[in-house]
């Protein structure tokens, strides 16, 4: 389908030709809808049953008996096998029709996967669970994504995905806190075996309360290689800063392992693993108070410029990880802090595709996204993980450190062109 010349202007922008600039649209008004508060829900249901499991992932690896290059490894390879589904659930987000049934598939799949793990009797099986359960997040995300920023107007774009993000930080918080009430009444495996319930219950919630904005017109259908080859310049700058940065945002199992193994000594097993998923849930909690604020502020100010803040935040959590000592305290502004860069770089994100690319391709504008994000995420958990085993805790953490700040210089770099 041929565009004009200033049509292609605005592609290349980052500006989407068929939306008013910011100044002429309306306030934005009633962007709190039923499909708003569908996404938020689904959001926190799915990941209740999946932060459940995270918390209670490295113990049950422990007791499976596998060190923490395997932790590492599992985490990375997960990420980087979903990096595909990611890329293909963007390109097929493109087509408005196929959105929700791909995010209702995407959301069903996890919570199958969550439950799985209490069945996996070798690491390779866990292995293989965790790469399942990444995949079908992957294929969900970008149609997800697109169908949110089309349900709210432009100036609202910021706050929805924050409120979205307040809300599946919100499960985050409470499935650690599941998980130590379950660990302390049931065995390890039925622990597991329980996240299956709310990962089934988020898609059918999302199923009934999210419904599509399917807009007049015909929609053109690209080839995968095209619809990349479409995305604003802009926007592939930008994509270099995030994959950077990826390399040093290492899994946070990696961390609930280290505070793990630090307070082991002090309080004993079963206490330092209890704390450790007690500092997760405080991470988590800093991240649901911190997400809608940080996207609201976005509506009023440069997305761009709020993200390299969180980058740098990203650095500061890998290197006070690095230099981390055996005190609860200290280790909860550790986890405090990282919480607070998940929810600056979640929310951020996912607004500056929104802003800079036009609706016929942010589907596959999200799913680029999140395969380079995946990527450097198999790089960062995979790496941190054998340098971990290898060389210690310090080298580890210190080269993640290195890599987010190194992100933050180029996006910082490349806001001020």
């Amino acid at each position: 389908m041929a565009t004009s010349n200033s049509e292609q202007s605005a592609l290349n922008a980052g500006v989407d030709p068929a939306v008013p600039a910011p100044s002429s649209r309306p306030a934005a008004r009633g962007w709190l809808n039923r499909s708003v508060l569908g996404f938020g829900v689904a959001s926190f249901l799915s990941d209740i049953g999946h932060e459940t499991t995270t918390a209670a992932l490295p113990t049950f690896l422990a007791s499976l008996g596998a060190p923490p290059a395997v932790l590492g490894v599992i985490e990375g390879v997960a990420d980087g096998l979903s990096s595909a589904a990611k890329l293909v659930g963007g390109w097929l987000a493109d087509h408005p029709r196929w959105r929700k049934p791909i995010a209702v598939l995407g959301y069903f799949l996890t919570g199958v996967s969550n439950g799985a793990y209490a069945v996996c009797a070798t690491w390779t099986h866990v292995l293989l669970t965790r790469s399942g359960g990444w995949i079908s997040r992957g294929i969900r995300a970008p149609a997800r994504n697109a169908l949110l920023a089309d349900s709210v107007p432009r100036r609202a774009r910021g706050r929805a995905f924050g409120f979205q993000r307040a809300l599946d930080s919100t499960g985050a918080v409470l499935g650690p806190l599941i998980a130590i009430l379950l660990v302390r009444t049931m065995p390890l495996r039925h622990v597991l075996a329980w996240s299956l319930l709310p990962g089934l219950l988020a898609a059918l919630v999302f199923a009934i309360l999210v419904k599509p904005e399917l807009r007049p017109g015909s929609v053109e259908r690209r080839a995968l290689h095209t619809s990349l080859a479409a995305l604003p310049r802009r926007f592939r700058g930008f994509l270099v800063a995030t994959f950077v940065f990826g390399i040093g945002d290492f899994a946070r199992t990696l961390l609930i392992l280290h505070a793990t193994r630090l307070l082991e000594p002090k309080l004993g097993m079963p206490l330092a693993a209890t704390t450790a998923i007690g500092l997760y849930a405080l991470h988590n909690l800093v991240y649901a108070a911190a997400a809608y604020p940080i996207g609201r502020f976005a509506d009023r100010t440069s997305p761009r410029r709020l993200l390299v803040h969180g980058y740098v935040l990203g650095a500061m959590t890998a290197l006070l990880a690095a230099f981390a000592l055996p005190s609860v305290p200290m280790l909860a502004v550790l986890f405090a802090i990282a919480g607070l860069c998940l929810a600056y770089v979640e929310t951020l994100e996912a607004t500056v595709v929104a802003l800079e690319v036009p609706s016929a391709l942010r589907g596959t504008a999200y799913g680029t996204l999140a395969a380079v994000s995946g990527i450097g995420d198999l790089l960062s958990s995979s790496l941190v993980g054998i340098l971990w085993s290898a060389c210690g805790p310090l080298i580890a953490f210190g080269a993640a450190g290195v890599a987010c700040l190194s992100g933050a210089a180029i996006l910082g770099f490349a806001r001020r062109r």
